[in-house]
Formats: structure tokens, sequence, C-alpha cells
């Protein structure tokens, strides 16, 4: 059975949810943060949100202030920002750490099941993104460098033909 089953996280805005409604979803889930260099991913992810989610796919955001304090601002700042600047729509969760002793316990996961670089588990910085497949397996890992553009792609490959 997938963790995805018994893990949870908060909302940004505030309500506890049950990552379990995402099973039978492809997920690409995202540490992000509004004052980064990566930032102008952002329009490419809500790009894949909208191209791919008839097809299965959900994009989940989690904002993380831990690289270069790049996400100081609270729920409604970094909501205002992601609607106004991006024109956001996928689902965005409350700030989270990715590293360290206070790891989200989805993290911990993720990177137990897709370790970077020379099996590095540590997430290097903003925009990392895991691929989780609709049987809740992690498929692939993707460097912040790594465009939403290019990793449309392989959702091609992944996910089941436009009805």
């Amino acid at each position: 059975m997938s963790p995805l089953a018994t893990l949870h996280a908060t909302t940004l805005e505030g309500e506890d949810m049950a990552l379990s409604r995402y099973l039978g979803k492809t997920l690409l889930i995202v540490n992000v943060a509004s004052k980064c260099g990566f930032t102008p991913q952002y329009r490419g992810l809500e790009a894949l949100y909208r191209q791919y989610r008839p097809r299965g796919l959900e994009i989940l955001g989690f904002p993380c202030d831990q690289f270069g304090h790049q996400e100081p601002g609270d729920a409604a700042e970094i909501r205002q920002f992601c609607t106004l600047n991006y024109e956001v729509s996928f689902p965005l969760f409350a700030r989270i750490a990715v590293n360290g002793a206070d790891t989200h316990p989805l993290y911990q996961w993720l990177k137990r099941e897709a370790p970077g670089v020379l099996g590095s588990q540590a997430i290097k910085w903003n925009f990392t993104k895991f691929l989780v497949d609709a049987e809740g397996r992690v498929r692939a890992r993707y460097a912040p460098t790594d465009t939403p553009e290019a990793i449309g792609r392989e959702l091609d490959t992944l996910l089941p033909a436009a009805a």
C-alpha cells in the first residue's frame, strides 16, 4: 500500500487534508517558493496542470522557506502571489520543511524512494519535483533546473490517452 493512504498535509487555508484523496492520480509534487530564481516555473507547472489534469494529473505545491529565505510570506501572501502572478489553480499546501529534523513525512517518503545524485536524500533547492504514478510509486525525481515542459514529455507516456 502506498504511504499516500495514511499521510496528511495542511492546505494553504489551514485545513487538514488526507493525501489518500490523490490515490489513483498521477502526482507531480514540488517544493515551491515565491522569491526564487526558479519561481517562473509556476507558469509551466500551471500549464501542465491545465493540460494534463483531465488525464489524471494532480500537481501539489508545498511552499518551503529552507533555501535562502525565499518563501517568507504567510499563507495569505503566498496565495495572493501565486494567484496574481501565475494564476495558480493547482493545490497549494502550508509551508513545510523538506530537510532536517522537521521534514514533513511526505518528503521523508519521497526522498527515501527517489534519492538524488550519488544517493543523497537531501533536497538541494526549491522546485525539486517528484513524479508519483497512479499506483502510488515514486517514478522520478527532477532537479530544480528540470523544466515543467520537459516533464510534460514524460507525462504523455505515463498518463492515459485523452478521451
